[in-house]
């Protein structure tokens, strides 16, 4: 009986988890190498698949139990028997034998136990695992368009894999797990060409994993459009597996049976881990959730993955006798496109924009950004189009100077990095197969591919054809033949008829099909010209009306060829074509998205001539359409409103300049430049006079406290605006003179905070200095180099974690053997000028200068740029820094002795204290947190200490209630116009959160905890995870004190001695991937303003959500405080039970924590990462620990003894010398 037969009439058993069963024979690295490969070097324990060839009899046996419990499949034991994944063991030599045996020995088993019970026949699924890689993501952060390996490498391992599962005798291939879509359909690909090798037709069974409740895969498709990826595939079941118990899986299960047209599967893990590791859902509870699964009709396989048992399937085995299995949905005859989210092309969609910019042969500033390998400025214009609407996006590299093959693939695989790009579907466009097919090979979604056609015969044609649908894209086919383009209706018809006959004939689905029937330049002057643009909508709607399921596309851009030069007539014309084109049906259109022209807007006299020339319906519709164009030529198409009076009015030229500056209004800027080049004569006079003299006056206005960073940085845009407008007119060689001098900026090695170091940009930028600015995460080395090139006067760097200022001191060493003499500016959350003049300058022989905040900064450089008053500042600096030094020589704090600290430590009351149990203890969660649930939630006072307005104080007429509760009123008058600042400020900041609310499905936050049974033995708090115990080491105060208790976070902590368990939490709280990507974004568009209100707003949602996690975890998840009410005063002066420090704390002060938290919750789940330093991008991320003691509190750890010092480095693990890089005592 067929595998299908048995699918339609009842619900088929899956076998339980191979691994599980093989852990409870507890194995040894000597069982698991047998006799054959006892002398192999590498260790072999853990590699399950070759106990198919050293203990077969066990896998024999494994299988067995599954099938005496009611099993029809059963899958072979060769998860990861691909030569990748056994690389990892030296196997790679065995592939064939592995899976062959594997294959073999399950064919036995299920074949003796049909013979036993004809009725009920048991069938064997060849387990193919996704692998240890991945197609689609790099392993390598720092080059996300490197591949581990390529799709033809996965590709070649798959194949030898299933051919073997073939030649051993499966009924069905399971490709499993999986978590990246292009690993799929590289499996996917291999499985057909085994399959034509062998001669024989093995169904295909799809199972995917989900990374988070999210419901996206690890690559980050949504079910919708992994569903449109593997499509094209002839499959016989789609569903899921891991990740999930039964409970958490359902919502999924239920999206895919209400979708996919086909069997569906499920096999969810036994619950979730607990903290060993284990799987604690009885055989009971399982077959209950799943018995909703079978109730609602979502299966029709079903079975188990991790944590299950032959008894857990036993229970499922009962539960399926006389039910009616899901009937699989009618495929849609719909074009299903998908990048990371799914595209269907249905009526109700109206017109599909194809985004055109990333085209070299029809963008030259896309051309120069590829040539000169500018990828990231290349990306933003994918980005911007995508932004600006386009549905899906053209990419093509075919320039006689580029490789285009290379190009391409490294092009997408870095969009395959970009989130807000990548959610579309890619057209690959080329008319050099090789970048065709190397395109499709990188992209798992489903594409289009444009184009192919019959020029070059019908064989040619179809081979491709086959390809490319065998790699899962739909396909463009171009009106073209062996006897060249169709120009004509009848020609274009009959082209297109002849092609859709042959695709069809041969096995592509309709829906897949789309006919570019050739956008022809209109008004050329060449009479045979004229019907080009009536011939091709004739053409889209014959198409429409007799090739059932093809679409239509073209690329616009053509049809206005011969007006080259004015954009606006162009953009008419396209607009006009498109509304007729789309009326006769045209389905989508390679168009720019950002085009400004609609059809209604176009002046009537105008569209009517441009519909002349569509149509030819007279003769003298070309001139009337050039002349029509000549005239509007240099004029304006848009309305011309009459200025708004204002103060302006009354000022001179120079004085409107310098106040858009102060103001930051660009509003009449572009007029005013205009009428001041008639003036000047010349731009760089401009840029020379009235508009470096407004960016002094603002640098002047700072300096005094007149001005607010909010209003310079917005200056500042208006600045790099002015310029802009400028720029045509500024000769090619000519630079101003008049700079104050050059300054090197940087965040240094290891660290990626640069909100401070931003904002000295802006400001230095304000007081006529050239920057250089090097970004996150600098090297000493590029500092010292770009430094020595670019000739600078003076280098700042930045620093906001404690190992940072290690790496400030390396810098300065580096300065000093380069022979360097200019200053070294510090400045940073962690630096002072203690630790500078103490630390520091001593490394350096040049000035070492710490500055404590933006403003101060344009005044010091020019103290030592001004060689009259360099000697004195140098000297007042020298004197400065040796006092501090001195000082700090003969200070002694008073410290306690580190046992005296010891025996003094506080002690809790643990008699009366019962620790609450948590509701998923061990276990770590995850939440996703909506920017509306925070807000409430957000500290104004330290939002508005980064943009430096000190003081925090409102006006007296502010309206937002929400600001007053947290900020003063102010009424005096001299501090109105700050007070009004403020608001602005904080009203500016609340639009962008009201926009940010709206884009909630990609704009939020999100967090990654749990709470883990926990006890203190001493000064460490030992943490009981799936991992097996990690121990933190507490550092204890011991600054002398009246009430001599001293303080440790494992004081708060059940220490073992007391016999009782407690619990501690971990926590890491972070911004979306696509918030991360859009302040990225907003720092390439050098956009001052807005980088640093979006950053500043990131810093504080994080902050108070996980404040707003805490109140969750106290209220429910661990639920030690579940009476308390959300009073948001209480809450953000932290009056509650309870605390939550986080790495870099005064109480927890040891930046390499991080690697330690990382290991508890695995950062990189939420997108977290920890460079070398310990700090964690994206920057706005909080980490720490949660503790739950009515008795714990924050506290400051101070100073530390030598004697302490080697006593937490030896627990650490690093040396004494270390310890000054990583914790922030004295």
């Amino acid at each position: 009986m067929h595998v299908k037969e048995i699918l339609d009439n009842r619900i088929m058993v899956l076998d339980g988890a191979m691994g599980t069963m093989i852990q409870q024979y507890g194995l040894t690295e000597k069982d698991f190498r047998g006799e054959r490969f006892s002398d192999i070097g590498i260790l072999q324990k853990g590699n399950n698949d070759l106990l198919c060839l050293t203990q077969p009899q066990i896998i024999t046996a494994i299988h067995q139990v599954y099938l005496d419990a009611g099993a029809d499949i059963i899958e072979t034991n060769s998860f990861n028997s691909t030569r990748i994944s056994m690389a990892d063991y030296g196997m790679q030599g065995l592939i064939t034998e592995i899976n062959f045996e594997a294959a073999r020995l399950a064919r036995n088993i299920a074949d003796d136990y049909t013979r036993k019970i004809p009725d009920k026949p048991r069938f064997v699924a060849g387990s193919v695992g996704p692998t240890n890689k991945t197609c689609s993501m790099s392993p390598d952060v720092n080059n996300p368009a490197f591949r581990a390996l390529t799709f033809d490498d996965l590709a070649d391992a798959y194949r030898e894999q299933i051919t073997a599962l073939i030649d051993g005798g499966v009924d069905l291939l399971l490709i499993e797990t999986i978590f990246d879509t292009l690993n799929a359909k590289a499996a996917l690909y291999a499985a057909v060409e085994s399959m034509q090798e062998r001669g024989k037709n093995i169904p295909i069974m799809l199972s995917v994993t989900l990374s988070d409740t999210g419901g996206r895969t690890l690559s980050g498709q949504t079910l919708g459009a992994f569903l449109a990826s593997v499509q094209h595939a002839d499959i016989l079941s789609i569903g899921l597996n891991c990740s999930f118990g039964a409970r958490d899986m359902k919502p999924f299960l239920k999206q895919l049976a209400e979708t996919a047209p086909y069997y569906i599967s499920a096999y969810p893990n036994a619950g979730l881990p607990n903290r060993f590791g284990q799987y604690d859902e009885t055989p009971e509870t399982m077959a209950a959730q799943i018995k909703e699964f079978i109730d609602e009709g979502l299966v029709n396989i079903i079975g188990g993955c991790c944590g299950t048992t032959p008894e857990h399937i036993a229970a499922i085995a009962q539960l399926v006798t006389d039910t009616t299995p899901h009937r699989p949905h009618i495929r849609e005859k719909v074009l299903c496109l998908s990048g990371l989210e799914e595209l269907k092309i249905i009526p109700e969609n109206n017109f599909i924009n194809v985004g055109e910019r990333c085209n070299v042969a029809g963008s030259r500033k896309f051309l120069r950004l590829i040539s000169e390998k500018k990828y990231d400025e290349a990306l933003g214009i994918a980005r911007k189009q995508v932004e600006d609407g386009a549905q899906i996006i053209d990419i093509n590299m075919d320039d006689a100077m580029l490789d285009a093959q290379n190009e391409m693939v490294t092009f997408l695989n870095l969009i395959a990095s970009e989130p807000e790009i990548c959610r579309v579907p890619i057209m690959i466009d080329s008319s050099k197969w090789p970048v065709i097919l190397a395109g499709l090979k990188c992209i798992q979604g489903k594409g289009i591919v444009n184009s192919i056609s019959l020029k070059e015969g019908e064989e040619t044609f179809l081979a491709h054809a086959r390809i490319i649908h065998r790699l899962g894209a739909a396909m463009i086919v171009m009106a073209f033949d062996e006897t060249g383009q169709a120009d004509s209706y009848d020609r274009k018809i009959a082209v297109c008829k002849r092609a859709y006959d042959l695709l069809v004939h041969d096995g592509i689905d309709p829906n897949d099909i789309i006919f570019d029937p050739n956008v022809l330049a209109l008004a050329t002057g060449i009479e045979e010209h004229l019907n080009y643009g009536l011939d091709f909508i004739r053409a889209v709607k014959w198409i429409k009306e007799n090739l059932p399921g093809a679409k239509v596309s073209g690329g616009i851009s053509n049809l206005s060829f011969s007006f080259r030069g004015n954009n606006y007539i162009r953009e008419a014309m396209h607009a006009v074509f498109l509304f007729h084109a789309i009326r006769a049906g045209m389905d989508m259109a390679i168009v720019n998205p950002a085009t400004t022209v609609a059809y209604t807007d176009i002046p009537q006299e105008l569209l009517s001539r441009i519909e002349d020339v569509i149509f030819n319906r007279r003769p003298d519709a070309t001139e009337r359409l050039i002349e029509a164009a000549e005239s509007l030529k240099n004029e304006s198409v848009q309305n011309v409103h009459t200025p708004q009076t204002d103060i302006r009015d009354k000022m001179s030229l120079d004085e409107r300049l310098e106040y858009a500056l102060v103001k930051g209004s660009v509003d009449r800027l572009d007029a005013d430049l205009h009428e001041a080049l008639s003036a000047y004569g010349n731009a760089v006079k401009i840029i020379e006079g009235p508009l470096m003299n407004g960016m002094n006056r603002v640098g002047k206005l700072f300096g005094e406290g007149k001005m607010f960073l909010p209003q310079v940085v917005k200056t500042s845009r208006t600045m790099k605006q002015a310029v802009a407008i400028l720029q045509p007119y500024i000769p090619v060689q000519k630079e101003s003179s008049r700079k104050n001098g050059k300054f090197l900026l940087a965040t240094v090695k290891g660290d990626v905070h640069d909100i401070g170091k931003n904002i000295v940009a802006v400001v230095l930028g304000c007081n006529n200095y050239d920057i250089i600015d090097l970004g996150v995460m600098v090297p000493a080395e590029t500092i010292i180099e770009t430094a020595i090139r670019e000739k600078v006067d003076i280098i700042g760097v930045s620093g906001l974690i404690t190992p940072s200022l290690d790496e400030m001191c390396r810098i300065a060493e580096a300065m000093e053997k380069a022979g360097l003499q200019i200053p070294l500016m510090i400045g940073g959350a962690t630096t002072s000028k203690l630790h500078t003049a103490v630390k520091i300058a001593p490394c350096y022989s040049g000035p070492v200068i710490h500055t404590r905040d933006a403003a101060q900064i344009p005044t010091v450089a020019a103290q030592w740029l001004n060689r009259q008053t360099r000697e004195k500042f140098l000297s007042e600096l020298q004197r400065e820094q040796a006092e501090l030094r001195h000082s700090t020589e003969n200070r002694q704090e008073a410290l306690v002795s580190y046992p005296e600290a010891n025996a003094n430590a506080f002690v809790a009351e643990w008699k009366n204290y019962k620790p609450t149990e948590p509701q998923y203890p061990g276990i770590t969660k995850e939440e996703k947190i909506s920017i509306q649930e925070i807000r409430p939630y957000i500290n104004w006072k330290y939002f508005l200490h980064t943009w430096k307005l000190t003081g925090n104080q409102l006006p007296d007429d502010c309206s937002c209630e929400h600001c007053k509760a947290q900020l003063p009123i102010t009424k005096t008058a001299g501090e109105m116009e700050k007070s009004y600042e403020t608001h602005r400020l904080i009203t500016d900041a609340e639009s962008r959160l009201d926009q940010l609310e709206k884009e909630k499905d990609s704009m939020f936050l999100q967090a990654r905890f749990g709470i883990y049974r926990a006890n203190s033995e001493g000064n460490r708090i030992i943490f009981q995870t799936s991992e097996g115990e990690i121990k933190i080491p507490c550092l204890r105060q011991q600054k002398q004190k009246p009430e001599g208790k001293f303080l440790a976070l494992s004081d708060f902590v059940i220490p073992q001695s007391e016999n009782r368990t407690d619990y501690v939490g971990a926590f890491v709280v972070t911004i979306s991937p696509e918030l991360a990507s859009r302040i990225e974004q907003l720092k390439r568009c050098d956009d001052h303003y807005e980088t640093l209100m979006l950053q500043s707003l990131c810093d504080r949602m994080v902050e108070a959500a996980t404040e707003w996690l805490h109140y969750r975890v106290r209220t429910r998840y661990w639920g030690y405080s579940p009476m308390e009410k959300p009073h948001i005063p209480s809450l953000l002066s932290q009056h509650y039970q309870g605390i939550r420090p986080a790495i870099g704390y005064p109480s927890l002060p040891d930046q390499s924590l991080s690697f330690v938290l990382d290991e508890i919750l695995d950062f990189k789940k939420t997108g977290v990462s920890v460079t070398e330093n310990g700090a964690m991008y994206p920057t706005s991320t909080v980490s720490g620990i949660l503790i739950a003691h009515p008795q714990s509190t924050y506290f400051h750890i101070g100073s530390i003894d030598e004697m302490q010092r080697k006593a937490y480095c030896r627990e650490r693990g690093y040396t004494v010398e270390d310890s000054f890089k990583w914790l922030s005592v004295s």
